[in-house]
Order: structure tokens, then sequence, then C-alpha cells
């Protein structure tokens, strides 16, 4: 702090967020002029890796963009090269898709919950120190990741980067017999998810709402592998249309692209958004446990989020459990896609948002131009706002207590920045 009216906030590593990041906020006087989530974690370029390749690569090498949500990655570039090549995947291939994103939810939501996200409403510097005092709460939330690990790696062959999955389908399918442990093991997380809801509607969240319009699929149940986007704003449109309705553009704080609605307007996509577009398509058992947290049709305190989470697992579980139940081995294991000139589009919900993936095929089928719209580079310009309000009514803080406060308003939307920056424009002037 230079004078008492003019002080600067920095945190030059964001701690217990996914890659690398820094927050930095300018106040003069009563005004806070600057905010910034810069994001300086080198662009990973993963569109021009996908040039050049066939047009059954992707699900492989995008999965790679990022270790906690690969099925996502996976399950986007599938839904896109189906589209652009003709083909539906439907029946047991499609629940078995649900199945392995359900895992999918649960680990990541278990892991933000528990360890990256807790700890501030605890008063703890992160979740080793919340262990020491608080091993038990630590042990459960470590079960249900495992529980939905355990479902990657019975369906996608392993947990991180799954190996099993392909363009119009999997590798293999697990007989019913196989999903009997599973189905054991989701029971038990069951159990674990309601009491996460129950714990985390204890928590003391700061008095804070904004007023972004959210961006999320719906679809007949809680969206997951696919849907039409809507928003609380009243568009609809669907995944082939995404480009004209969304629009990104690089700001020089960040080597992560910014995205806005076309023509102007920023958004918020993730479990706020799912949650308050589709509160009526949770399972029973979920939405009571909304209810019994105290959330209502729809949830604007971003802080809230980590109990929004809590719910989220829940369904997961419970929709993972249904589909086992109800589920017949199909005739094979995938259905033929064969390549053909086009241009297929596919969005999906990741833990942290909506993800959109596009792909240009030639008549070989190899790929021509490929796009992918991560969730948190859709959301940097709404964190950012969030964090300008939030500082403006907290001025009275001293730095150390602000700063602190600023992190945890970050990891409300529990960034994966890795995911974010794979691409960058460069124009390179050669004389």
């Amino acid at each position: 702090m230079t004078h008492r009216n003019d002080r600067t906030l920095r945190v030059g590593a964001l701690a217990r967020v996914e890659g690398e990041g820094a927050m930095y906020v300018r106040v003069r006087g009563r005004n806070v002029e600057e905010v910034r989530l810069d994001i300086y974690e080198p662009p990973r370029f993963f569109e021009a890796f996908l040039r050049g390749r066939a047009h059954t690569e992707p699900p492989d090498i995008t999965a790679r963009i990022c270790g906690i949500c690969p099925v996502a990655y996976q399950m986007s570039a599938c839904q896109a090269v189906e589209a652009a090549c003709g083909v539906t995947v439907d029946g047991p291939l499609r629940d078995l898709r649900r199945l392995l994103y359900c895992g999918e939810w649960i680990e990541s939501h278990a892991l933000h919950v528990y360890l990256l996200h807790a700890p501030d409403f605890l008063g703890y510097p992160g979740a080793v120190e919340l262990a020491r005092d608080h091993r038990p709460v630590v042990e459960r939330g470590l079960r249900l990741k495992k529980a939905g690990n355990t479902v990657m790696e019975v369906l996608g062959g392993r947990a991180i980067h799954p190996v099993n999955v392909r363009v119009g389908g999997f590798y293999r399918t697990p007989e019913r017999t196989e999903l009997v442990p599973l189905a054991e093991t989701l029971r038990r997380a069951r159990d674990d998810a309601l009491a996460t809801v129950e714990w985390a509607a204890g928590f003391e969240f700061p008095d804070f709402t904004h007023d972004h319009e959210y961006l999320a699929l719906t679809a007949e149940r809680y969206p997951l592998e696919a849907g039409t986007l809507r928003s609380t704003g009243g568009r609809a449109f669907t995944a082939a249309d995404f480009e004209e309705h969304v629009t990104e553009h690089q700001v020089p704080h960040s080597t992560a692209l910014h995205a806005h609605f076309t023509g102007g307007g920023r958004y918020l996509t993730g479990p706020l958004a799912r949650y308050s577009l589709n509160r009526d398509r949770l399972s029973p058992l979920a939405r009571e446990a909304a209810d019994r947290a105290g959330l209502g049709p729809e949830c604007r305190n971003p802080f809230r989020s980590i109990l929004v989470r809590a719910v989220e697992i829940v369904y997961a579980v419970d929709e993972a459990l249904r589909i086992i139940a109800d589920y017949r081995p199909p005739p094979r294991p995938a259905v033929p896609v064969p390549p053909r000139r086009a241009t297929g589009h596919g969005a999906t919900e990741a833990p942290r948002g909506t993800l959109y993936h596009r792909y240009d095929l030639g008549p070989d089928g190899l790929i021509q131009a490929a796009r992918i719209i991560p969730p948190t580079s859709q959301n940097q310009a709404a964190i950012e706002d969030d964090l300008r309000r939030f500082v403006a009514d907290r001025l009275h803080l001293d730095d150390h207590d602000l700063t602190h406060r600023c992190e945890q308003a970050i990891r409300n939307y529990d960034p994966c920045i890795s995911c974010s920056t794979h691409f960058l424009d460069l124009t390179v002037d050669r004389s």
C-alpha cells in the first residue's frame, strides 16, 4: 500500500486452482480501477496439434488437455466428429457415456469441494491442515473421489486420460456382472454425498450476488453429455450455432481467450448456471438435498457454488446407479463412423461448465481445422467483474484480509487454467 487510499493487491501464483494464474487489483480512493485474472501459463496449441490428424483421434488427443476432466473433452470431441459424419450414438452406448461422465463429475467435484475450496470456509490454509483437525471429513471426500475414479476405471480403462473411449462408442463394453461391485461402491458413495451437502450447508457464505446471464445445456434429464444451449436471458441454440452466439477475443493479460455473447454481454457457465436452468431435472433425491440445504429455484451467490457442486455429486451418484440398474449390454461396443467432408459441433457439460468443440473434416477424414472453447475461458470476464464488485464492497478490510478473500472468490469458479490456455492468436511480421 503506497497511500491509505491507493492500494494494489497482488497474488503472483493462485493456490488451490488447477494451472498457473495470478490476481491483480488496483484501487484508487474508493474506486476499483483495474481487476485482472492474469493467466500466464504457456498456450498449448491443441487446435494446431489436431490439424492433419484422423477423425478418429480427437478423443485421445483432447483428453490430454486435462487430467481432472478428460471425459468432458472426449465426449465433446466424439459428439462433434459423429455430428460431422452424420452418426448418432444412442441406446446403451449413450447411457454408458453418461455413466462415465457421472464418474468424472463425482471425482472432480469431490476434489474441489473437499481439497480446494472447503479450507477457505473453515479457516485453513489448505487440505493438509484441514485433515489434521478433521480427518474423518477429509477421508469422506477422498472416498467420494475414489468412487468417481472407480467409475472411470471400469468404463474408461483408467481414471486419468481414459483409453476405452472411441468415436462411435467404446473399444469394449462391460458385462452386467462387472457393474455389480461398482453399484455397491456407489451406494456407499450416495451416503457420503448426502453428508457432504449437509456439511457444506453449514458454511458461512459471504453476502454477495451477481447478475450475469447464465448459459448451460438443457435436456430431458439434468445435462451432462448432450442438450440444447439455453440462457437465463432467453437465448436458445444448438451446438451447431455456438459460434454465432459466442465470440472470443484476446486480452493482454491472459494466454486464454475471453468469451462474450456476440454483440456484447458477459455470461457465466458452470454449476450455478446448470442448477438455475435445470433444477427441475434433478433426481428427487438431489432435489430434496438441495431443498434441505436452503437452495432455491436458482443460485446467484458464487460462494454457494460449493453447495451446488455438492448437490451435483448427489445427482451424479444417483444417476450412475439408475443407469447401472437399467443397463443391458449393447450388441456391439461401437457403431461405424465413416469419414466425410463436413463440419461437426459438440457441446457437453464439463464439471466447470459448457465445453464446445468444432471440427472441419476433409473427404479423407483428416481434420482441416479445430476449435475448442473451454468453460474457464468463457468465465474469465464474469470472474473479473465479480472480483471488482466484491472488492468495492470490502475496502474497509486491510490488504492481507482482502487479498485472502479475493483468492477465495476466484476459487468459487474452480478455474481450470490449463484447460483454458490451449490457444493463442499469433501474428508474425517478417521483413
